[in-house]
């Protein structure tokens, strides 16, 4: 026979019955949340897809990256004019320099004797042309002597050609009274000795007057000869003191030479000298690299430069420093070649079995000096380069 639920029991079965029941509404509810936030998950990543997607399109078929980008400069090489012994070394690898600055000091020894030499053989030539020109003033006046000399023998011509003439006359006038017997005979020897005095009187001043005008003729060409070493210039605008100028300039020119000074600031680098070697003109001391004026080269894919242009903006970030600092640079210009066509041993893609590679063109990047400023940058450094095409 079944035994009789009490009031209590009937209680106790309702409660859990209501519980139960009010488990499930929760764990229903529950679901139903759960669902709603999924969706509204699924509903935000797929609007946060289609926002990239969009993006890519818009932005990305404009903008090349690669991750193929050195930093790059024109190094400057530090190399003698003249030939010396090294005296002194004044800087060291990774030392900052300033344009100008004095990095190695050669024997100044025998540039400074070259120079007083050549001082010596300047003031010489100096005092030479002032004799040159103290000279055609002497021979100038030498002329004029010699001229008055040939006026006067030419005078003395005159007078003796009028007194052989005289002379003559009288000899003829005494031999035709000869026959006659007017003269004596001794008056007619006296006045044909008187004759011939007068006749060789004129030949030597004929002689006389041909040895002045030569005289003057010699004088004329020496004073000529020694104008043509003075004419058209002053003392300083001779030549033979022009010449000697000059040597005296590239004298001071070795010895300056011999102080060997950085071309470019920058960081010193490669330095082989050292004190007490001999060096000759042309040998490599050491490099300057002008970090100030630092550029990249990126080398991007032959596909992705149909868009490239100069001037078109371009965002670098460098490995030295992160994600965090961000370069900004120009496209300077693209290269004249690839790589490969510029090797020491360029392919020979004729010959034999050829694969095809995809090439590589160097593309340099102009930095903003501002930036490079705050964050210097070493030649060699990598760097990743994004071209914006459409900028």
């Amino acid at each position: 026979m079944t035994k009789p639920v009490s009031k209590e029991e009937f209680d106790i079965v309702d409660v859990d019955a209501a519980l139960e029941a009010e488990n499930a509404e929760a764990d229903a509810a529950r679901k139903k949340k759960r669902k709603r936030a999924f969706i509204v998950f699924a509903l935000l990543v797929a609007k946060l897809g289609l926002a990239w997607v969009g993006f890519g399109l818009l932005h990305g078929s404009g903008r090349i990256e690669t991750d193929n980008a050195y930093v790059g400069a024109d190094t400057a090489s530090i190399t003698p004019l003249v030939t010396g012994s090294v005296a002194q070394v004044l800087v060291s690898d990774a030392q900052e320099v300033r344009a100008g600055q004095p990095l190695v000091i050669l024997d100044q020894t025998d540039a400074r004797l070259a120079v007083a030499e050549a001082e010596a053989a300047y003031d010489q030539a100096r005092r030479r042309v002032v004799g040159y020109q103290a000279t055609s003033r002497q021979l100038s006046a030498q002329i004029a002597m010699r001229s008055a000399e040939t006026s006067r023998a030419a005078a003395e011509v005159a007078a003796a050609a009028s007194a052989a003439e005289r002379a003559r006359i009288d000899y003829a006038r005494r031999t035709e009274l000869a026959t006659s017997g007017a003269v004596s005979g001794e008056e007619i020897s006296s006045t044909r000795s008187a004759y011939e005095q007068a006749r060789a009187g004129l030949a030597a001043a004929r002689a006389a007057q041909s040895q002045a005008a030569a005289a003057t003729s010699a004088a004329a060409g020496q004073r000529d000869a020694n104008q043509a070493m003075i004419a058209g210039a002053g003392v300083d605008g001779n030549p033979e003191v022009a010449a000697a100028r000059a040597r005296l300039d590239r004298a001071r020119l070795d010895l300056e030479r011999t102080v060997i000074r950085a071309p470019v600031s920058g960081i010193v680098a490669r330095r082989q000298v050292q004190v007490g070697q001999r060096v000759q003109p042309g040998a490599t001391l050491m490099s300057v690299v002008p970090v100030q004026d630092a550029y990249v080269d990126a080398n991007f894919k032959e596909g992705e430069l149909a868009e490239v242009r100069v001037g078109q903006p371009v965002e670098l970030h460098a490995d030295l420093y992160g994600e965090d600092v961000v370069f900004h640079g120009r496209v300077a210009g693209l290269g004249g070649g690839t790589g490969s066509a510029f090797a020491l041993i360029p392919a020979q893609n004729a010959t034999g079995n050829w694969i095809k590679v995809v090439q590589r063109v160097p593309v340099r990047i102009r930095l903003d000096p501002a930036e490079l400023r705050r964050h210097p940058l070493r030649v060699g450094l990598s760097m990743t380069a994004t071209i914006d095409t459409q900028g």
